[in-house]
């Protein structure tokens, strides 16, 4: 997958593949139909680090990385995640903001050049149920990005057996990698 062909993506589809000790998620484009298109991405995390690391691939063979995001700080609650393309240059960060997410997740993005975005669930209630109900924790839940009052891109999981997200992409100076790697994130990192 060339930068340029995926920076022009405005809608993408996740979905986890079970395994048994690790994470794997498909990032496909969407195609003109609206329904799961062709393998964009493909990214792998290890169950029980100590230090979060997850390699995105272009596809999965995975032998050629595109991008990745790894914890600066080991078990931490409220850690910052760099997200370095192929050859370990910076594209930018997140962060979870664990005070806040004690009610409803949130999370912060920076990317050079563009105001500081903000992710949050939705839905208040839809947060306190998945949070104090176990047995509903599969719920399906939307987050919303924005800088400045204005929407930046959208995750938003479906209901199903297995994990699947749409992410809509509003702003087209995001970088399309930081997306992938925030919405993989929400997934691969939501319950910490």
């Amino acid at each position: 997958m060339q930068l340029d062909s995926l920076q022009t993506q405005q809608q993408f589809h996740i979905r986890q593949r079970v395994r048994f000790m690790v994470n794997q998620y498909e990032v496909h484009r969407v195609a003109p139909d609206g329904s799961e298109g062709g393998l964009l991405a493909f990214a792998q995390q290890k169950r029980l680090a100590f230090k979060e690391q997850v390699t995105i691939y272009t596809d999965d063979t995975k032998q050629q990385p595109l991008l990745g995001f790894k914890a600066r700080q080991r078990l931490d609650l409220g850690a910052t995640y760099d997200v370095t393309d192929h050859a370990g240059n910076p594209v930018g960060l997140f962060r979870k903001d664990f005070a806040q997410s004690l009610l409803r997740s949130t999370w912060h993005v920076e990317q050079p050049g563009l105001p500081n975005v903000t992710g949050q669930e939705r839905s208040m209630p839809v947060a306190l149920v998945r949070r104090f109900v176990e047995s509903l924790s599969w719920l399906p839940y939307h987050f919303d990005f924005v800088a400045d009052g204005q929407p930046i891109f959208t995750v938003v999981k479906k209901w199903g057996l297995r994990d699947r997200y749409v992410v809509e992409i509003q702003n087209p100076q995001i970088d399309r990698r930081l997306v992938i790697a925030m919405a993989v994130a929400l997934d691969a990192l939501q319950g910490r």
